[in-house]
Parts: C-alpha cells; sequence; structure tokens
C-alpha cells in the first residue's frame, strides 16, 4: 500500500518541490499519494504541475491531488508537512515590521523571536492547533513534519494542546551552517564531524572537527586576522560577522545566520550605533527584502516552468523525505529535531521545544540526551526560552496580559524600548493584526 503524504501550505511551491522532488528519489516513497492543500488555487495549481512534471522526470508512479480542504487532504495521511505563513508578506510581515520601526526598534528577519516572532506565533499557532485536531480525527497516527517559524512557539504550543499527535519541528539551520563553515575552511563538508544542542535558531556547535581535531581554533585563527568569515555563500546580504564575534565571545559557533542572530540578543543592533550595523553587516529589514525578490524570482521561474515538459529534481539537504523513508523501511537516519523536552536536554526546562540529533526508524523520532551545554550557552538560551514560554501561556490560557510580558522579556526589544513604549507599541501591534490573531488578543482602537 502506498504512502500518503499531505502538504498543508503546498502554495509554497519552491518549498513544496524540494520537500516531494526528496521523496521521489526513495524507492518506497516514489509510489505516494501526494495530497496538496493551499487557500491560493492559483499557487495550489502551479505546485500540482511542478508535481506532475517531477514525476514524469522521476520516471515514479506517485499520484497527485489538490484540494482547498484541510480535512480532505489530511484523510488517511502517513505524514503531514505543514509550511505556510498565517497573514503572509501582505500585512502581516510588513505590519511587524513597520510599527516597531516607529518606536525605534529595528529588526532583520522578526519571525522567530523578538515582537515580529510574538506576533508570528499568536497568528501561526491557533491554525496548527486546527491542524493537529484534524489529524487527530482522520490520520491519528500520522506524524507531522512542521516546518512553520516561529518554530519553537509551535513545538511547545502544539504539545501543550495536542500531546497525542506525533510531531516533529524541523528547521535547515544546522544544514546550512555546516555548508557555510566547509566554505569558509576549504573543507568538504562530508568531513566535518559535529554535535549540535540547544533551541531553534539558536542552538551550538558543542563539537565541531575535521579527522579528530576541533576547528574553533582554525575559526578563531582566521577571525582575529580578518581572513573569516569569507563572503557568504548561502546568505549574500549579510556579511556573517555576527555569529564569528558571538564564536570569539561565547565559545561556540551558532547554527542560525547572522541576520537572524543579530536580533535575537541586546548586542547588536542599537539606537545611535550605526557603527555596529555597518562594522557587523547587519542587513536590517533583510526579510521584507528578501520576500520582494523571492516573488519576482517566482514569477519569473513559474513561467519557464510552464513551458518545460520536466524539471530537474535535485536531492536537497532537507529532513523530512528522510524521515519519512526512515520511518517506512526502517532504515535509521539522524536529524537534529525540535521536540518539547522530556529530558533530553536536561539543562533546559522541561516542555521547552529544543533541537537535539534524534534517531529515526519504524519506532518514530527519538531525540538523545546532550547534558553538557556550556553554562554560558544555556544562559543565552533561556533568555529565548522566556519569551517563547510566555507567548505559548499567553495563548493556552488565553491571557493577553503574557503577550506584553513576552515583548517585555525579549533582549532586543528590552535593550531598545522601555516598559511603557513596550506595552504602548504591542498595543498598536495588536489593533493593526486585528482579526489575524486569536480573538483572546485582538484589540480595537480607541474611538
Amino acid at each position: 500500500m502506498s504512502v500518503k503524504i499531505a502538504f498543508i501550505g503546498a502554495g509554497s511551491t519552491i518549498f513544496m518541490k524540494n520537500i516531494i522532488g526528496d521523496a521521489l528519489h526513495f524507492p518506497a516513497l516514489a509510489d505516494a499519494d501526494i495530497a496538496l492543500m493551499d487557500i491560493d488555487a492559483g499557487r495550489l495549481q502551479e505546485s500540482a504541475a511542478v508535481v506532475r512534471k517531477m514525476i514524469t522526470t522521476m520516471n515514479a508512479r506517485a499520484t497527485v491531488s489538490t484540494t482547498m480542504n484541510q480535512r480532505a487532504a489530511l484523510e488517511g495521511a502517513d505524514f503531514v508537512v505543514v509550511a505556510f505563513q498565517i497573514g503572509g508578506y501582505q500585512p502581516c510581515t510588513v505590519t511587524d515590521f513597520e510599527i516597531p520601526k516607529q518606536y525605534g526598534l529595528r529588526q532583520t528577519i522578526a519571525d522567530t523571536l523578538g515582537i515580529g516572532g510574538i506576533m508570528r506565533g499568536l497568528r501561526t499557532v491557533p491554525h496548527l492547533w486546527q491542524v493537529a485536531a484534524d489529524m487527530a480525527e482522520v490520520c491519528p497516527d500520522a506524524l507531522m513534519l512542521q516546518y512553520v517559524n516561529p518554530m519553537a512557539i509551535n513545538t511547545w504550543a502544539l504539545a501543550e494542546r495536542y500531546p497525542q499527535v506525533k510531531q516533529v519541528g524541523l528547521c535547515h539551520s544546522v544544514q546550512n551552517t555546516v555548508e557555510e563553515l566547509a566554505h569558509d575552511l576549504d573543507l568538504p563538508k562530508s568531513e566535518i564531524d559535529y554535535r549540535v544542542a540547544g533551541v531553534n535558531h539558536v542552538a551550538f556547535f558543542l563539537d565541531l572537527e575535521h579527522k579528530g581535531q576541533s576547528l574553533y581554533p582554525r575559526l578563531r585563527e582566521g577571525y582575529h586576522a580578518g581572513a573569516l568569515p569569507k563572503p557568504p555563500l548561502l546568505m549574500p546580504r549579510c556579511a556573517n560577522k555576527v555569529r564569528y564575534e558571538v564564536m570569539d565571545q561565547l565559545g561556540y559557533f551558532c547554527t542560525e545566520s547572522s541576520e537572524h542572530l543579530a536580533e535575537y540578543v541586546p548586542w547588536f543592533i542599537k539606537e545611535g550605533r550605526a557603527d555596529l550595523i555597518r562594522d557587523f553587516s547587519i542587513p536590517l529589514d533583510e526579510y521584507p527584502t528578501r520576500c520582494v525578490e523571492q516573488q519576482a524570482d517566482w514569477a519569473k521561474q513559474a513561467a519557464a516552468l510552464d513551458k518545460q515538459a520536466e524539471i530537474p529534481v535535485e536531492k536537497s539537504h532537507e529532513f523530512a523525505a528522510e524521515i519519512m523513508n526512515a520511518v517506512v523501511t526502517n532504515t535509521p537516519y539522524v536529524i537534529y529535531g525540535n521536540l518539547p523536552n522530556t529530558g533530553q536536554a536536561p539543562q533546559l526546562p522541561r516542555g521547552a521545544a529544543v533541537e537535539v540529533p534524534c534517531l529515526v526508524d519504524r519506532n518514530g523520532v527519538q531525540p538523545s540526551v546532550v547534558s553538557d551545554i556550556p553554562p554560558q550557552l544555556v544562559a543565552l538560551m533561556r533568555t529565548q526560552i522566556n519569551v517563547q514560554e510566555l507567548v505559548v501561556r499567553a495563548l493556552v490560557d488565553e491571557d493577553v496580559e503574557h503577550i506584553y510580558h513576552a515583548a517585555m522579556m525579549d533582549p532586543h526589544t528590552a535593550a531598545e524600548l522601555d516598559l511603557r513604549q513596550i506595552r504602548s507599541m504591542v498595543d498598536d501591534l495588536l489593533v493593526a493584526h486585528g482579526d489575524w490573531l486569536p480573538e483572546f488578543a485582538r484589540k480595537r482602537k480607541a474611538a
């Protein structure tokens, strides 16, 4: 019997192409029943056309169906890939940037932590809960492969409300960073051995070695000499200096890009410190710029793809298809997955979403225990977890005050604004987002 893969948010065509294209490389998945679901009919049909051309290219036997009904897509699924953005670039991402800027609070990505991450979590979790509720009824044994930001908030909140639904939060930050480090050090990435742990986007390479030797001395020496970082391989607008500076001061390399990390901490984006922005090459408003470029790029790609009978299908480094294959064939595979902390990261609070090495086989996703995170990194991770927990508590308890508390505890926000400014900014954001938010969080503009 073929495997059923449901893809919720299939209008994210390029991402969908990577995940489904990866799946078609595995014999155990090449005859899958692929159910694509999105609320944008046009993008949904574009995605379906891409999948059909990939199936032709791969000479696979997979079948494709499309629906705008989430429950229908989930019916009988074995795996559920989730990749959507509630509110989209317009209006919600723009709002998350423009209102904080009025208060002097500048951001780079705004999708994980900070005020942008908080607002995105409030918009996203209620729909993830709806996906989980539908899964519990129509595909109770399915595994959710969750790719939506803010990853840690989402994973934690899912476990709070629907602990019976199997899930894992997935990201490509570890793989991307290994690729960047290999580029900086002129090494084949296959020769780099590593071990990572922490919270999503603020996890660190506890071990980083080449042929049994630590690579940290080479990284520090290159940074001090000005030879590192090299021009970036994956994110051309950011010179990756923030991560090197944090490594130099805290001793370990972070898994997430410099443009992300800059807004998670209180040290790099400061009012009146244009020197920091310049010296560390911090691309303010990077995500809105990227969104505009991606929309233009996709329009060109879609026009080109429409003329092609077949589409080249290269395997990506995403974990989703590897997980599906490992579960179906009982072929052990190691990933970095985000799961609620049940003891796999004993130095971090239980229940928090933590990212550690996980073994995957027919028994599902099984985290390994990492108990040696250095104390300075634990302290940094706790500053992230504080915000994540308050957002989860706001959502679970429907307590609007915890939204304000989360913003007050955010490291970058607190470094720039006072308590009254933070409350006023959150008020403005709750008004602006309106019906995109859960009902308890909606705030009407004063008459």
